[in-house]
């Protein structure tokens, strides 16, 4: 037990001084002292004996990622997570907070965080040497103790190791040698947490080699001057695969100085995909008309990243991210929402062509290769929701027969539904179509009465049949049979053909 969990589970009052702190009953001065990787370490086992969740919110990693991490941390080791965007890589960083103890003491007033028992800062040395027991602390929350840097190629040394301050100096009247002017960087300014680090290949080659000795011997050099700071932290970073590898951004001795390379990826599965789709969209708003999303247009909505994934005209070095799913969803249900505040109605049900009015939110995600940027990526993006829709079709209507409703389109019937077209319009249209209101039911439609619900379901059907090419469909006609059925031509009697004529 720590002496911070001791303390909130005692009838004590939290300790104000450093006395007051070693009064605290099985206080024990080597937990308090233990260093922050120690500290994760025993918290980490112990989460894992009492099976506790370790990254709530993180899916499709339990098999993969979070078992490298875990050998990481277990082994005290700095570590990169290397992955494409959008793959949860600062989610897992920041979720590391957790594995701290609730919180900690520290010298009232440090810059950077002393333990009052083994305070590293001259200033705090000198403060403890005097004071003694009433050594004033204070009580740091795990949260506090995680500190991120995005890096930028403007950053400084002085932004991450730190910086000699003359006004300090002036003020106190000191030399600018003396380590009470120096003004700590963020990476200081971690002691005793977690310092993350994201993109790391942005950050200067300077600036990467300020951090060699910080992560070995704990050595740091302020204008010219050197410091000895035993800083206790523990080093994450992340990283592209291509910057990290392949453009030589990382230099060699920070990447040696890394304990492990973990390397993230996007989902396997399209049902881990919806579960993070589902979870990271906004859906389930305040609003007063209420917006169901059937479950087979979420299909679609995940397929569609996961056909892009593949597809040979979007740069897959750059990847499609998880962002693309999620921010469709969210237009996707905007669309439902607009549809039915035009219309008057209280309720509606997402249809097909809510996907495609969330075009926007897709293009902005895909990086297209030479083939594709010829194409142009709306075309790119319309072509990916057909094969999503096909792909989906076909999972739940690989042994239909749907000949009745493609002869209806045969004989000469076509389908065009208004944007703006009510439920009760929409419906009453596509019931008219033989045969397509026998099968939603595969759609999870219980209720063909339902009419907001089997409306969305037949168009479904009937986008899949164009998605195969059994029928077609244009902006202009809407649904249409691709090929019209030929009627019988009658044969003509060509009678007797006139004899030849020999001379």
């Amino acid at each position: 037990m720590t002496a911070s969990t001791s303390m909130q589970s005692s009838a004590h009052p939290r300790a104000q001084t450093l006395g007051e702190l070693k009064s605290i009953p099985d206080f024990d001065a080597r937990t308090v002292s233990r260093s922050v990787k120690a500290e994760i370490r025993q918290n980490l086992l112990r989460m894992i004996e009492k099976n506790e969740p370790l990254f709530p919110g993180v899916h499709g990693y339990e098999d993969t990622v979070i078992p490298q991490i875990i050998n990481a941390l277990l082994s005290r080791h700095n570590f990169i997570l290397l992955g494409l965007r959008g793959q949860a890589k600062s989610r897992i960083l920041r979720g590391l907070a957790q594995f701290l103890d609730a919180e900690i003491p520290v010298v009232a007033g440090c810059e950077i965080n002393d333990d009052p028992l083994r305070p590293i800062c001259r200033a705090c040395r000198e403060k403890v040497a005097a004071e003694g027991d009433n050594t004033a602390i204070a009580w740091m929350p795990r949260d506090h103790r995680y500190v991120e840097k995005l890096a930028t190629p403007d950053v400084t040394m002085a932004d991450i190791i730190g910086d000699v301050d003359p006004i300090r100096a002036a003020r106190g009247g000191r030399d600018l040698s003396d380590e009470l002017t120096i003004h700590y960087g963020l990476l200081p300014r971690a002691n005793r947490g977690i310092f993350a680090i994201n993109e790391l290949p942005d950050l200067a080659g300077k600036i990467q080699v300020g951090l060699f000795n910080i992560m070995q011997e704990g050595d740091i050099q302020i204008k010219g001057y050197p410091l000895r700071l035993p800083l206790d932290v523990l080093l994450v970073f992340t990283a592209n695969p291509e910057d990290y590898t392949a453009r030589g951004k990382i230099i060699t001795p920070l990447k040696d100085r890394i304990g492990a390379e973990i390397r993230t990826h996007y989902p396997s599965t399209l049902e881990e995909g919806m579960a993070i789709t589902a979870q990271e969209s906004w859906v389930a708003r305040d609003s007063a008309r209420k917006v169901e999303v059937p479950a087979y247009l979420r299909n679609v909505v995940e397929e569609i990243a996961f056909q892009a994934r593949e597809d040979k005209r979007v740069d897959r070095r750059s990847g499609v991210s998880q962002r693309l799913p999620i921010t469709t969803l969210e237009s996707l249900v905007s669309s439902a929402e607009q549809r039915a505040a035009r219309t008057g109605e209280k309720s509606s049900v997402a249809r097909i062509a809510d996907v495609y009015s969330a075009l926007p939110a897709i293009t902005g995600k895909l990086e297209l290769e030479y083939e594709g940027e010829l194409k142009g990526a709306d075309t790119i993006a319309r072509e990916l929701i057909r094969t999503a829709v096909g792909r989906v079709f076909s999972k739940h209507f690989a042994e239909v027969n749907f000949q009745p409703v493609i002869q209806w389109f045969e004989i000469g019937g076509e389908l065009k539904l208004p944007e703006l077209a009510t439920t009760s319009d929409r419906y009453q249209q596509l019931s008219k179509i033989q045969g397509v209101m026998e099968h939603i039911g595969r759609l999870g439609v219980e209720d063909r009465k339902d009419a907001a619900a089997a409306a969305s379901a037949a168009e479904m059907i009937l986008e899949g049949l164009w998605a195969h090419r059994r029928i077609g469909r244009s902006e202009e006609r809407g649904f249409y049979a691709d090929k019209p059925k030929q009627q019988p031509e009658q044969r003509e009697n060509p009678g007797r053909p006139p004899r030849r004529q020999f001379n």
